[in-house]
Order: C-alpha cells, then sequence, then structure tokens
C-alpha cells in the first residue's frame, strides 16, 4: 500500500518515511509543494500530510482534493494540531508534532484496516 509524504522540513519527512517502510508501506514522495503532492495523488492510498507547505499552499486544500479526486485516506501531521481541533471532513486523525514512531505506525495501521476492509486498496 502507498502512503504520501506532505511534508517541507527534510528530516521530518525522511522520519515518516522510514516509519512507513517499516510499518510494511511504499512511500511517495516526500513532496512539500501543492503540484508536486498531486502529481503522486492517483497513485496515493494513504497521505500523511503537513498543514503548512514551502509554497504557501494549504495543506488543508490539498487534503480535499486528495480526498474527493482520488478517495486517499488522509492523516495531518502538524505542530498546530489546533487548527484541526473540530476535525476536517474525510480525515482519519491528526498527529501532533512532535511525534511518537508508535503514533506514526498506529493510525497507519489502522488506515491500511480500513482501506482494506473497504476494498480501497490500489493493485498495481
Amino acid at each position: 500500500m502507498k502512503v504520501l509524504i506532505v511534508e517541507d522540513e527534510g528530516i521530518i519527512a525522511e522520519h515518516l518515511r522510514m516509519i512507513a517502510i517499516d510499518t510494511g508501506f511504499t512511500p511517495l514522495g516526500p513532496a512539500s509543494t501543492m503540484e508536486q503532492a498531486m502529481a503522486y495523488g492517483p497513485k496515493a492510498e494513504i497521505a500523511l500530510i503537513d498543514v503548512g507547505l514551502v509554497d504557501g499552499s494549504s495543506g488543508l486544500q490539498l487534503a480535499r482534493r486528495l480526498i474527493d479526486r482520488h478517495y486517499t485516506t488522509v492523516i495531518f501531521v502538524t505542530g498546530a494540531p489546533q487548527i484541526l481541533k473540530d476535525g476536517f471532513a474525510g480525515a482519519l486523525g491528526v498527529i501532533a508534532k512532535p511525534f511518537l514512531d508508535a503514533e506514526v505506525t498506529e493510525i497507519l495501521e489502522r488506515a491500511r484496516h480500513m482501506r482494506l476492509a473497504r476494498g480501497q486498496a490500489i493493485v498495481d
């Protein structure tokens, strides 16, 4: 299963990529702009998305596009979780930075099980 990493901080992006690999996922990216992320959209089953992107675009807008166009399961990873205190329709959850590896692993596993139960896995 493929997970898109959308994070503009290189060290955090690499950390998320390694957690995804260790959890049995194939990482896409990292992407740090809306344009880069949308190029991966058709292949991304799950996306870990930072709220603020390097090009000034909004991770919230990106999430809406990925959900609406590609049925991507979205998980936000942000240093400002209060922005999402009321939730975000279609998102599975929010991971606050700094995070523990176990938090990321747990929500990725939950996303995988949810997609498989719904028959939403992309077959290459």
